[in-house]
């Protein structure tokens, strides 16, 4: 090959902006040309979204401009959408133009998985952008509004959030630290707000320790949110939900967080999917593609039990570090390595100063956690933007 090889990254998720930072750091000059593609000029940090959606952080703080991060002179952005992935013309349909490349990196993020839920896309919000957070944090204050005018319309001042995993109890947690301020602000007796965390799943954070799981429902129950557990939605209107039992909960807010699915453009690339996710080789390929890499939550990674990991942030930066390893390497005529997962741990917000953890055979819960949480925060930071971006981003 006399011209440099072409990588081009599809997304500035997790796992594609930290397969572009390592790329940067490990290739010389003038060994490839690389490509960062992705719809927005930011980067958002996707595990904070849950506050700005609550109202109870800025948007702007989880908000990472990418050409503050990323050296110009190795990484080429283009701000575009991904219309279509053709592998075996080894070209990108973008929405004005097209791309050609010798490896790629397809990083694009999930899409909600609403399981067949009637109604659940149609009704329901959901916490996978700024955007998205933007508009559930502005329904949340106008609901209160509505409620001045109409007073008895208890429905807007219901709030269901469907899932208790992770998102859906951080941002419950945020919610019910919330709504006491908004009930203030538009003179509203607090005892008229509900907030309900409907999961199908016979506990909340499913899988996760028993014993930080009962002091994460306690803590939750004492500021107002009412759990049903083991009871799937049945369908999701315009005016509410109704459960699995017949039970219909009366709301004007939905807001979904019960599971997410591969991009959509996997599938419609010929690539073998299951729920939108291609499981991946040893080395993160996709298996017949020994160009093309998968990160984040459009990929399956196995466990020594033969069970995926769940997509998380954590898993999609080592992905994103390995990918990377392997680009150059191969780039070098070198031996690629297999990606082998380490867990540095799981932590869960309960709001501002609360927090649930694992630490190897820790357990931790209440401030120590959530310090935990901005340590982990910061250091993800300086991963990706060194000691500039920890001044500038970083919450003490």
């Amino acid at each position: 090959m006399n011209r440099l090889p072409r990588i081009v990254i599809l997304g500035a998720g997790y796992g594609g902006i930290v397969t572009a930072i390592r790329l940067q750091k490990e290739l010389n000059y003038n060994e490839a040309d690389v490509t960062l593609v992705n719809k927005h000029d930011y980067h958002y940090i996707t595990t904070n979204l849950h506050m700005p959606a609550a109202g109870t952080d800025d948007p702007k703080n989880a908000r990472i401009n990418i050409l503050n991060i990323i050296d110009e002179f190795k990484i080429v952005f283009v701000k575009a959408t991904v219309k279509e992935i053709r592998p075996h013309e080894r070209k990108i349909v973008l929405d004005e133009g097209v791309l050609s490349y010798d490896y790629l990196v397809i990083g694009l993020g999930g899409e909600p998985e609403t399981f067949g839920i009637p109604g659940m896309k149609e009704y329901a919000m959901h916490i996978r952008s700024l955007n998205s957070v933007n508009l559930i944090r502005e329904h949340i204050e106008y609901q209160f509004a509505k409620f001045k005018q109409e007073p008895y319309r208890r429905e807007y001042l219901t709030f269901v959030v469907g899932g208790a995993g992770f998102t859906g109890i951080e941002f419950v947690a945020e919610l019910a630290e919330r709504i006491p301020k908004l009930c203030k602000q538009f003179d509203v007796d607090p005892s008229w707000t509900k907030i309900y965390s409907i999961e199908a799943a016979p506990s909340i954070l499913p899988g996760f320790d028993q014993e930080l799981v009962e002091y994460a429902r306690k803590t939750l129950e004492d500021n107002g949110v009412e759990f049903i557990v083991g009871t799937p939605i049945k369908e999701c209107y315009q005016d509410g939900v109704v459960l699995a039992t017949g039970e219909e909960i009366k709301t004007t807010t939905v807001v979904w967080t019960g599971g997410i699915r591969g991009n959509s453009l996997l599938e419609k690339a010929g690539f073998d999917v299951v729920r939108g996710r291609v499981q991946v080789d040893p080395y993160l390929r996709v298996p017949g593609h020994d160009n093309i890499y998968v990160v984040g939550d459009c990929s399956i990674v196995m466990n020594a039990e033969g069970k995926p990991y769940p997509p998380t942030a954590q898993i999609a930066m080592q992905q994103g570090i390995s990918v990377a390893h392997n680009l150059v390497a191969t780039i070098r005529n070198e031996g690629l390595r297999e990606f082998k997962f380490e867990s540095k741990g799981t932590v869960a917000s309960l709001g501002k100063r609360n927090a649930i953890a694992i630490v190897g055979n820790r357990k931790l819960k209440g401030y120590k956690a959530s310090l935990l949480k901005k340590l982990i925060d910061i250091r993800y930071l300086y991963m990706i933007g060194g000691i500039p971006l920890v001044i500038r981003k970083a919450r003490f």
